[in-house]
Formats: structure tokens, sequence, C-alpha cells
């Protein structure tokens, strides 16, 4: 299984690091059977994160031909206040920061590798709402930050305030520490639950919660 998780200008990094360690981990113990890359839309490059300057590289550019498993991070930045753009200078607001991707080659690649049956997309945190933005989750369920569960809805998604929410070839992580338990999660799903497992104790790390599908029966009082 090849993961490729992305970087733009502005992301957060545990959004990253946290998949990252888990996949990578999943690749060890499972002898080689997960590999993971951080990829960008421009190619490689060194990549400024939202927190404190930290910067990564991206060793490639995102392929959406590429079977596997694609990981989008949200932002890293101030909360903005209702109308925040950028015509207030404000350059690290959090929706600012997702709101440049849509400039990019970013939405376009990420079109692509939806379309490819042979990908599941995932993302942590505002990730989704940078494929949501996009134009992508009409339709789908899906979850992100609480606090910005309303957009995710505003879009057309189906936000769901859950940890993880697993719909098929889509599966989104909730807020920052997420992207533990969504990772756990692609490991279970995609190599195996004695491997997942493998990782949870080497992290001592358990998943939190019940990883939401569209399926069973409904709650009558929701």
């Amino acid at each position: 299984m090849y993961a490729q998780i992305v970087l733009f200008d502005g992301f957060d990094p545990l959004d990253v690091i946290a998949p990252f360690e888990v996949l990578h981990a999943g690749g060890v113990a499972s002898g080689g059977a997960v590999e993971v890359e951080l990829v960008s839309a421009e190619g490689a490059r060194e990549v400024v994160g939202g927190t404190g300057g930290l910067a990564l590289r991206a060793t490639a550019g995102l392929d959406p031909g590429r079977a596997g498993i694609v990981v989008v991070p949200g932002a890293a930045g101030r909360i903005a206040e209702s109308g925040d753009d950028d015509s207030d200078g404000d350059a690290g607001s959090i929706p600012v920061l997702l709101g440049r991707t849509l400039r990019t080659e970013l939405p376009t690649l990420l079109r692509q590798a939806m379309d490819n049956p042979e990908i599941t997309m995932s993302t942590v945190c505002g990730g989704s709402l940078v494929l949501a933005m996009a134009g992508l989750l009409e339709g789908r369920h899906a979850t992100t930050h609480h606090l910005g569960l309303d957009l995710l809805d505003a879009t057309g998604a189906h936000a769901v305030n859950a940890r993880v929410v697993d719909d098929g070839d889509l599966v989104t992580g909730g807020s920052v520490t997420s992207g533990l338990d969504l990772a756990l999660h692609l490991l279970d799903r995609e190599v195996g639950p004695r491997i997942a497992h493998a990782v949870e104790e080497l992290f001592a790390h358990e998943r939190r919660g019940t990883v939401w599908r569209d399926r069973g029966e409904a709650p009558v009082y929701s």
C-alpha cells in the first residue's frame, strides 16, 4: 500500500506527522507492505507549515494515478473571525490558508485522485474542508474539526460529528489528534488488525470512539 501525504503552504504539522509515523510504523511491522511519502502539488520542495515556521520536505509530486491512499491535512493558524479573507491581510488565518489551496493545482489533482477507483482519499481536521471547498464532497459523509462542521454542511456534504468517518473510498478524521486514529483505521482496513494493533502497542495509543459508517439502524432520537 502506497500512501501519499499532501503538503501545502500553511499545513498543520501534526495533521501530517501523526499519520506519517503511524503508516511508517505499519510498514515496518508488515515487512514493507506500507510505503508512505510526503508530496505536494508542485513536486519536490520544502513546504513551510503554519506552526512556528516549521517546514517539511515533499520528496515528490502528488500522483493521482498511483493506487493507494492520499492523506490531506488541514492548516494551522489563527481561528479567523467571520468574514476574514485575503483582503484583511491576515495571511495566517486558517480560512485564508485553506482557501489559497484552491488557487493551486491541488484541487485538480485531488479530483483526479478521487476519480481513481484504486485510491482511498483521506483527510485530517481541515483537510476535508479543502476537498469540500473544491466541490469534491457534495453528497458524501465526512467530518472535520468541530468548528468547521457547519461549513462542511454548507458545501453539500453530510457533516458527521465523529472522530473518524468511513465513507468507503473517503475516510475523514476530526480534530488534529484524530490523525492517529485515522491512520490506525486505515492500517486496520487495508493491511489488517494485527498490524494496526502492533502499531497501537508501539505508540501506547488506543483508538478512541466508534468509526462512523452509513449503515445499520439509525438512532431514534437523532
